[in-house]
């Protein structure tokens, strides 16, 4: 009887939830906000106590998931009124890449490193900073990507000096040395490569993003 008790719970409270997320509202699993994703949490939670502890009413298992639904359903309401509010929910974009320059300190405000960047410009199937005019993360944690115009063919584009240290297996799979890359730079007028915050060499031309100046 216990079993059959467990399965109705479950059932239950499964098509309880589908019905809450549906009246909650449709986005992508990605494109949560914080107060979502908390809601999301705290109403699987719930649930799941109710299913562990049978011998619990289940009123006691519903009030608190309807209650999590319409505080969702009422801050989403009122954050589509107010844009402050919305800010202090979802949090604002964060610029990145402006005009073509990383934005170092919003990457470390945002605890956001070069790998992420590369991860997700990939994702975007950009396979080089230098073709990137405008790249701003979204409260959702999306990357938003805004190529140059003269954007060339898609090919592999290595890093080459990632925050200040050279990037010697990428050389190596260009067939290129560390002193290549120095004499390279000297040329160009950069003389400290610790400088030097991203570098990448694509078609006999580099993309150099110096670090910020404290």
């Amino acid at each position: 009887m216990e079993y059959v008790t467990i399965i109705a719970r479950t059932l239950f409270l499964y098509f309880l939830i589908v019905f809450i997320f549906r009246l909650m509202g449709k986005r992508e699993v990605g494109e949560l906000s914080i107060l979502d994703l908390v809601v999301f949490i705290m109403i699987a939670e719930t649930a799941v106590m109710g299913i562990e502890n049978a011998e619990q009413p289940l009123l006691y298992t519903m009030v608190p998931m309807l209650i999590l639904m319409g505080v969702q359903i009422l801050m989403a309401t009122l954050s589509l009124k107010s844009k402050k509010l919305r800010e202090i929910l979802d949090g604002k974009p964060s610029i990145l890449i402006k005009n073509g320059k990383i934005n170092e300190r919003e990457m470390k405000k945002q605890r956001y490193n070069f790998d992420d960047l590369l991860t997700q410009l990939r994702d975007k199937n950009v396979n080089n900073v230098a073709d990137v005019e405008f790249a701003v993360l979204e409260p959702s944690g999306k990357l938003s990507v805004f190529e140059k115009d003269h954007v060339k063919q898609s090919t592999l584009h290595l890093p080459l000096i990632v925050d200040g240290i050279v990037q010697e297996k990428h050389l190596q799979l260009l067939n290129k040395t560390n002193l290549w890359l120095r004499q390279q730079l000297r040329q160009l007028g950069y003389r400290s490569i610790k400088d030097i915050s991203f570098c990448s060499y694509d078609h006999g031309m580099f993309y150099i993003d110096l670090k910020d100046k404290k």
